[in-house]
This record gives structure tokens, sequence and C-alpha cells, in this order.
């Protein structure tokens, strides 16, 4: 799985011109599943985002997690974080997994994240054409792999 995670005040989604997550202030988490991805590598990244020390404790600290400060998530569908540019202009996704062990692993990450929050996560629709509208702070953006953890 692949995650590009960032601080934001805020963020909604929109699908069809309703308005299907809103989140205050948190993270928004634009997912990728891979061939290789299963409910381990779910697992662990739940982990490493409930715990990354990206909030602020005092001003120019960055030492709180999203669970120190009640932070809450909004989670996006991204295949395209699988993108391949290697043979050209024109993105190769045949690193992305299909849809029949995307969406399972989608809405497990989406329930693991609830479960460790304690809250509710918003989300966006899985496959559909979203209009996604942050307010990010900082900015603060992260890039997390789990098949290269040491990203």
């Amino acid at each position: 799985m692949r995650a590009v995670i960032q601080r934001v005040s805020k963020a909604h989604v929109t699908v069809a011109g309703e308005v299907v997550g809103q989140i205050g202030p948190g993270v928004l988490v634009f997912l990728g599943v891979g061939k290789e991805d299963s409910q381990a590598d779910a697992d662990w990244l739940v982990r490493r985002i409930v715990k990354l020390r990206i909030f602020e404790s005092e001003p120019g600290r960055m030492n709180e997690s999203l669970l120190d400060i009640c932070g809450q998530a909004l989670v996006i569908s991204q295949f395209t974080l699988f993108g391949s540019l290697k043979k050209g202009n024109r993105p190769s996704f045949n690193r992305a997994a299909l849809p029949e062990q995307a969406v399972p692993l989608y809405e497990y990450f989406v329930t693991r994240l609830r479960q460790d929050l304690g809250q509710t996560v918003a989300a966006g629709v899985f496959g559909a054409h979203m209009d996604i509208e942050a307010q990010n702070d900082g900015p603060i953006t992260l890039v997390v792999d789990t098949q290269e953890r040491d990203f």
C-alpha cells in the first residue's frame, strides 16, 4: 500500500455534487492498493499513520500524533499512486491492484483506522470521480509505502 498523508485543518470530498465525507483538523490520506498488498500491510500502515508525530505540541515542534490531538481522518482511494512513467509520458497502472482485491483492502484499511482512532473516519467512494477540497496545515505531506518501509 502506498499513502500520501497531508496534515489538514479541514477537508471534504464531493461525489456528484454531494458531500460524502468531511473532517476538521487531522489528516487527508490518499491510499493506493498494489497487487502485492495484504491485510498485514493495511494493519502496519494504520499503526504508522495514527502514531505519526506531525502535529505541534508547541510552536515549531511537531511532537503529537493524531491520537494525541483526537484528530480526524479522511481516506480517498487513489490507484494512480501506483502509476509508472518508465515507458514514456502515459502512465501505466499495472502495479495497482484490480478492484476485486483493492476494494476489500481499502474498506479493511478504513475500518481498522476507525478502530484505532476510536472515532468515525470519513471516506470517499471507491472508483468514483471525486472532488476533494483540503486546507493544508503547514504544509506537511508525507509518502509512506508498505513495501518500501524506509522510503
